[in-house]
Order: C-alpha cells, then structure tokens, then sequence
C-alpha cells in the first residue's frame, strides 16, 4: 500500500473518530468499541526566564498554515511551580513506561506500527477519555517513542483537551505562560479521486497540503475541516533544559508527517 494511501486512511480515521473532537461522552462498554472510535493519537521547572527567552523564538516560528497554538502568556505567580508539578508527574511516567512492553502490558496501543514515523503514539484510550473531562498528569493521553532497532526509545508523553477547549482551561490544566498548547487546522479531505495528492511537494490536501481554506477544498471537491483532533501538548520529562523539555518546536515538527 502506498505511503498517500496510508495517509489518506488515517486522516480519515482521525476526521471521523468521535475521540479525537472529545466532545462525545465516554461509553459504558468500551470494549465494543471499534479502534477508530477510540483512537486518540494522533491528542510537558526551573528557570522561568530561560523559558520564555526561547519562547519568544517560538512565538514568531513559521508552523504553517496547519497548526495553530496557544500564545505564550505572561508568567504569574505558581504558574512556573505548576508546571514543574506536571513535568513531574510526567516524569514519573515516563520511568516505568522506558520499556514500551509495560505500555502495551497496560492497555497502550501503538497508532500505525508499520509506518515508519518520527515519533510513535502510544494511546491509553480511557486516559483519552479522561481528558476530555478532567485534567490528570498522572495520566497521558499518549506516550512519544522513538524507533530504536526491534523496539522503541520513550522520549515523551502527550496530554490532550478537547478541541472546543478555550484558552482559560487549557491555561488551568498546564500555564500557558509555560507551555504552548497545539492545534491541528484547515485540514482538506480529498475526493476519492484525488487521494494520490495527498503526498509529494505540490499535495493540495491534508495537513501539508496548499488548499487551507474551505473555499478552494469545496472548489477542488474535498470537504474541509476547520480542526481536527484535539487540544495537544508533548513533555519531555528526560530534557534537561525548560525549553527542551517544553519544546515548541519538537512537537510542531515531529507530530504529523
């Protein structure tokens, strides 16, 4: 199967998954449920001043047409030690998950196996759940995996609101002053007989593609998605440095491919 095809079926996965919009409420039996019901992929301190130094480079970053993100705030009082509590928790996490078999011993599922990607999604489908009610560190929607030989590196996780979520809950789950929440937008579907221009440098859809405003998706016959998926934001709990570990530009460039 060719790489468009793949990306063609998961974007239309991700369009029409319940999940990812997270605005549905949870089901009783969850084990009735088909995967791209559940699915939630794809969907983080110390020196505040170094932070927002780098942040500054993050507010003027090119993302693209395709992502949008929260605006950094001014830091308040208990916002920097809100955030580290975070940066702990998702520590913590990351520990016992180093070995990916625990994840998938625990009800994680990889997204997509079999596509090489930069990073792999492993998705708790009830933790996704949960975001959509209520902010849980202890819970991450997804954790963030390298490949590395037969098995795969933990680098992250990923927290996830909902895709209605406005800017005052996002700031109450993580300081928006500290990280720099996520958006996917101006997805274009493809008709069925274009789905080969999903791929390649002149792809008029999906989320790299020239066609970002309804207007010329329904002019080229797609159907156009204002966002997909929800609210993200990726840690990095092993970095070193604020800014790695609440790296807007790692999780700007290494989520979609």
């Amino acid at each position: 199967m060719s790489k468009s095809i793949l990306t063609a079926a998961a974007i239309a996965m991700f369009a029409f998954s319940p999940l990812w919009g997270q605005q549905q409420e949870p089901k009783s039996d969850m084990s009735n449920m088909s995967p791209s019901e559940m699915h939630d992929m794809p969907g983080m301190s110390n020196d505040g001043s170094a932070h927002a130094m780098q942040s500054m480079e993050g507010r003027h970053m090119d993302m693209g047409p395709h992502m949008k993100m929260t605006a950094l705030r001014d830091l308040k009082p208990g916002d920097q030690q809100k955030a580290d509590q975070v940066v702990v928790a998702a520590r913590k996490v990351a520990e016992k998950y180093v070995d990916y078999t625990v994840a998938l011993a625990d009800g994680y599922k990889i997204f997509m196996p079999n596509r090489p990607q930069k990073q792999y999604h492993f998705t708790n489908y009830r933790y996704a759940f949960e975001a959509g009610r209520h902010f849980n560190p202890d819970h991450p929607t997804s954790l963030l995996y390298e490949k590395q030989g037969d098995g795969y590196k933990l680098i992250g996780v990923m927290y996830t609101a909902p895709k209605n979520t406005d800017e005052e809950e996002l700031d109450s789950r993580i300081p928006l002053s500290v990280a720099q929440w996520h958006a996917h937008v101006n997805l274009c579907l493809p008709p069925e007989d274009k789905r080969s221009e999903l791929a390649g440098p002149n792809a008029q859809f999906g989320l790299h593609g020239s066609i970002t405003t309804k207007e010329a998706c329904d002019a080229a016959g797609g159907r156009f998605m204002p966002q997909i998926f929800g609210w993200m934001v990726h840690v990095y709990p092993f970095e070193q440095k604020p800014e790695d570990v609440w790296s807007v530009e790692r999780q700007a460039h290494n989520h979609v491919d």
